[in-house]
């Protein structure tokens, strides 16, 4: 092969790949179908649908590396081990999606560790073209995961979104303030 079609491939691979860092587990909506930009190693056979933590880390082997792993800032979510507000959390998450394999386990040991029955999670896996079976997603606006929708008193009060700002710990106690 000369060298201008190698040195070609090589800057439309680097773009490709600068590319799919920067989308993380977004969506490119301007192809036919939804893509997912993330790797595709894992089994093309996701499961979808409301999903509990205990299933996300004892079957999939990078959620549970992840929750075994995570130390938790028990400092910061001690506020909400009192917290007396019903409040429901609504995570979209995937377990095809790296991000998801890296803040979903985090997140899961964080309700473990704030263990307050006012605080109630909902998980729903989803697809590479963000959807589930049950349609259970689809009553929520949301374009990357994982995202973990806050509400109270049926109305979300806030979100995160792919990853936190600060550490998870810190925008569920901002949110939840």
């Amino acid at each position: 092969m000369n060298k201008k079609v190698k040195r070609l491939l090589a800057v439309v691979a680097a773009s490709l790949s600068l590319h799919v860092l920067a989308e993380g587990c977004g969506f490119h909506k301007e192809v036919i179908e939804e893509v997912a930009f993330c790797h595709n190693e894992y089994p093309p056979v996701v499961p979808t649908g409301k999903i509990t933590p205990e299933k996300l880390v004892a079957e999939q082997e990078e959620f549970r590396r992840y929750y075994q792993s995570y130390q938790v800032d028990t400092g910061t979510v001690a506020s909400l081990q009192q917290l007396s507000v019903p409040t429901d959390i609504v995570a979209i998450i995937a377990t095809w999606c790296p991000d998801c394999h890296r803040e979903t386990p985090r997140f899961i040991r964080i309700i473990d560790e704030i263990d307050n029955p006012n605080i109630n999670v909902t998980y729903i896996a989803v697809d590479r073209n963000k959807k589930d079976e049950e349609g259970l997603a689809a009553q929520f606006e949301f374009s990357r995961i994982p995202t973990f929708i806050v509400m109270q008193n049926g109305l979300e009060i806030g979100r995160i979104v792919e990853r936190p700002t600060r550490s998870l710990e810190q925008d569920l106690v901002e949110i939840l303030k």
